[in-house]
């Protein structure tokens, strides 16, 4: 499932995602998740396109090697369609392996320096027909938050380091900056080649209790990439991306509560304006939600949750959705976790002047085994 945690965490460099990977490793040696998720948005009269469809399969292993070093695999199979206006309207659809994720943390000062290096093998979809850019671009967005957002490219190699020191006695702080190199790879077939400009991650947090048993979480992670260079000539530049994100979390008798919020804003690309240049215009997105923690019983747990996201592109509304639901947590055993979620999201889509009602569910299932 896509809590706010975890997008969160597809949002960090990967210096501080490794921190959360050998945390979770620290206890049992070996972590295994896998599950399945379907999310599907239909829409009102006025798109090229009334509805859109994906089912995901994750599968991820975490690995700890003695007290320094831990090593995760992750991967997924996703099926996605969309399908045009009309009756008689065409389906595209795409299905396949995603990009492989293979991740090594290295304690170089246990508990105060970590070192990680990740590469990404190219298993999924580099080079697709142009019949499907419109899926891919469909899902690719923010507002609407699929658990897959792409399907492929050419592959890369991050590295990066993460640190966390005490300040005070008993908050933290935690820095991170990471480095990403992107093979070259042709996205559309018979188009031209591509090479992805380098990205840089950065990232500040902090995190501890206060008053009445409460905690709070906060992280500012900036982003800034070269140009996307095309073979056939042109560059394709993106602006300087600040995510902002906090959260508090507090008790209410035996429900725990939890409120967050994250802002993620993109600068409009410098040099713009150059001749050859195609620029993805600034924008902003904006979510903001609440979840309950209920125990059932010592086994059930009950996370009933509300979000709200607003998205924008340049100065003009692309939409804002909201969405509710549950999950449900339920204990297996002392090795292994299942998760089950419902969700409905309802919102409005601005295309052109256009406004378009969405409406959809997104249904899920987790399972974690450990030892």
């Amino acid at each position: 499932m896509r809590t706010p945690a975890f997008l969160l965490l597809a949002l960090l460099p990967v210096g501080a995602a490794a921190t959360n990977a050998a945390a979770q490793a620290a206890a049992n040696a070996t972590v295994a998740r896998t599950g399945v998720y379907f999310e599907s948005y239909s829409f009102g009269s006025g798109l090229a396109f009334d509805r859109i469809s994906e089912m995901t399969i994750p599968f991820a292993v975490t690995q700890r090697f003695g007290n320094r070093v831990v090593v995760d695999i992750g991967s997924a199979f996703a099926s996605a369609s969309v399908r045009e206006t009309g009756g008689g309207g065409a389906t595209i659809h795409h299905s396949g392996l995603i990009d492989t994720d293979i991740r090594a943390t290295v304690g170089v000062i246990p508990g105060r320096l970590l070192f990680t290096v990740v590469g990404t093998l190219p298993t999924g979809a580099a080079e697709v027909p142009d019949t499907t850019i419109p899926l891919f671009g469909a899902t690719a967005t923010d507002l609407l938050g699929f658990t897959t957002p792409g399907f492929g490219s050419g592959g890369g190699v991050s590295a990066g380091f993460a640190s966390a020191f005490k300040t005070g006695q008993n908050w933290a702080m935690g820095t991170g900056i990471s480095y990403r190199y992107g093979a070259s790879y042709t996205p559309v077939a018979g188009g031209s080649e591509m090479s992805p400009g380098g990205e840089v991650r950065a990232r500040v947090g902090i995190e501890g209790p206060f008053g009445g048993g409460k905690y709070f979480r906060g992280a500012l992670i900036y982003t800034t990439s070269g140009a996307n260079e095309m073979s056939a000539g042109g560059r394709t530049l993106i602006g300087d991306r600040a995510l902002l994100y906090a959260a508090v979390s507090m008790p209410l008798g035996r429900t725990n509560l939890s409120l967050y919020g994250w802002d993620m804003r993109r600068s409009g690309p410098r040099a713009a304006d150059t001749v050859g240049v195609i620029s993805v215009p600034g924008g902003n997105v904006l979510a903001l939600g609440a979840r309950l923690e209920r125990p059932l019983s010592p086994k059930v747990t009950l996370v009933p949750l509300l979000e709200f996201r607003h998205e924008l592109t340049g100065p003009v509304l692309l939409g804002y959705l909201v969405r509710t639901g549950s999950d449900v947590r339920y204990r297996l055993s002392e090795q292994a976790t299942a998760v089950l979620q419902a969700q409905l999201a309802f919102g409005k889509l601005n295309d052109e002047g256009t406004s378009v009602s969405l409406f959809g569910p997104r249904l899920g299932m987790l399972l974690e085994w450990s030892r």
